[in-house]
């Protein structure tokens, strides 16, 4: 079966985070048969901060990094702190060993307050795993909060997203292949 780790940086709980990442990895279950592992971070959070000051994991932070690291493909969610992601989500990553990540299919996804800080994806999400050499797929996810009001905008994105993972996980193409052209002046005649 296809492991799928999903990392989830909420500080609260309930958490919008968790919340997202759930969704997220429910959505990657509907199209594949899929051995789901989740880390809430915020319950390995000193054990992070030890392992930076001293070098090594705790057993708890060695089973989540194991998890990540051996997963097939990874959901990974932060709350926006700053324009940015969150400090945990950060130093978790700064755990891991700089090629642990190479070519693994990712999921971006953050939450915040209002959709204004939804270039948290492209400025801070994508940067941090392209530098991992990650293979992050076209659609990251951003819910502010107006959008648990208004589900079904979420829900497309989560979908779309979803099917993207799930297909770079399988090694298909995440998308349909571009059809041919069709030049202009055929399709005003298809019109008349």
């Amino acid at each position: 079966m296809t492991s799928l780790a999903v990392v989830s940086a909420g500080l609260g709980e309930p958490s919008s985070s968790h919340l997202l990442a759930d969704r997220l990895a429910a959505g990657v279950g509907a199209l594949l048969p899929v051995d789901v592992r989740t880390a809430h971070l915020r319950d390995v959070a000193r054990d992070i901060a030890d392992n930076l000051v001293t070098g090594f994991p705790s057993a708890r932070l060695k089973a989540v990094v194991d998890d990540v690291v051996g997963a097939d493909g990874l959901i990974v969610v932060t709350p926006t702190f700053n324009a940015s992601y969150s400090g945990l989500f950060k130093s978790f990553f700064d755990v891991l060993e700089p090629e642990s990540l190479v070519g693994k299919p990712v999921l971006i996804g953050a939450t915040g307050g209002t959709e204004r800080h939804s270039l948290v994806l492209d400025y801070a999400l994508r940067p941090l795993f392209a530098y991992m050499k990650a293979a992050v797929v076209p659609t990251g996810v951003y819910a502010a909060s107006v959008d648990w009001g208004s589900p079904q905008g979420l829900a497309d994105r989560v979908d779309r997203a979803a099917a993207e993972l799930a297909a770079a996980m399988e090694g298909k193409p995440a998308t349909k292949p571009v059809e041919r052209f069709v030049p202009f002046e055929q399709l005003l005649k298809g019109r008349s």
